[in-house]
């Protein structure tokens, strides 16, 4: 009886849980009240690292890295329906491009930085090929692969990576030629995380209403269907 009645009222607080979600997600999506509370969030995004530690900075800056890596993963798992275990080979080829370039060849931050993107771009164009017609489990086995076979080379090449220990000491992004103390760079960094995530939560909603994100939702539903109707 008492295991009865702790399950009734657990019922109960997932029922009201579900209930409030869904107060929550109708007063998101309300046209109204989506700019007023979107321009809310940002007005608070900008100000925030100038009321909290470096540490929270620093906090906030990952945060702001994990909502990037979020949304790409999104539109492969979540658009396309496609089960992706890769996705962090493409996070460390990026860095590592970034801090190599940097350490071997001098290479400032605004040059290194969308080099290591390209050269995360081009990684992934490389291994779409022969995973192209692999779908489910073999998908997923063979991005998961990739995944451990990047993350063994970096750390057996210690002599190039630095292995476990990774790369260290890299100079911190200046600003107009001035080199930056510790707390105002991490909230010049901080800016220009910021601004990139509000440039791929821009892309990704733009990608998943145009006609290659209908497709890719299509594809989820159905790939059968979708080669039937002539989506490639």
């Amino acid at each position: 009886r008492w295991a009865l009645r702790r399950k009734e009222a657990g019922d109960a607080v997932a029922a009201s849980g579900g209930k409030e979600a869904g107060r929550l997600s109708a007063l998101l999506e309300n046209p109204a009240l989506r700019l007023p509370i979107q321009a809310v969030l940002l007005a608070v995004f900008c100000t925030l690292p100038w009321f909290v530690t470096t540490y929270q900075t620093n906090i906030l800056i990952s945060f702001l890295l994990y909502v990037v890596l979020g949304l790409g993963l999104n539109v492969i798992v979540g658009v396309a329906g496609l089960l992706f275990l890769g996705h962090a080979a493409f996070y460390a080829i990026g860095a590592y491009s970034y801090a190599l370039l940097n350490q071997y060849f001098g290479l400032g931050f605004w040059v290194a930085l969308p080099i290591g993107g390209v050269v995360a771009a081009l990684a992934g164009v490389a291994l779409a090929f022969p995973v192209l017609r692999l779908r489910g489990d073999y998908l997923a086995i063979v991005t998961l692969g990739f995944g451990e076979i990047v993350r063994l080379l970096l750390e057996n090449f210690s002599d190039i990576t630095g292995g476990p220990s990774g790369i260290s000491n890299i100079p911190r992004p200046g600003l107009l030629d001035m080199q930056l103390s510790v707390a105002g760079a991490n909230i010049y960094i901080y800016y220009i995380v910021l601004a990139l995530a509000l440039v791929t939560i821009v892309a990704v909603s733009r990608l998943k209403d145009s006609r290659i994100g209908r497709a890719l939702q299509a594809l989820r539903e159905d790939e059968i269907a979708c080669e039937a109707m002539g989506i490639d």
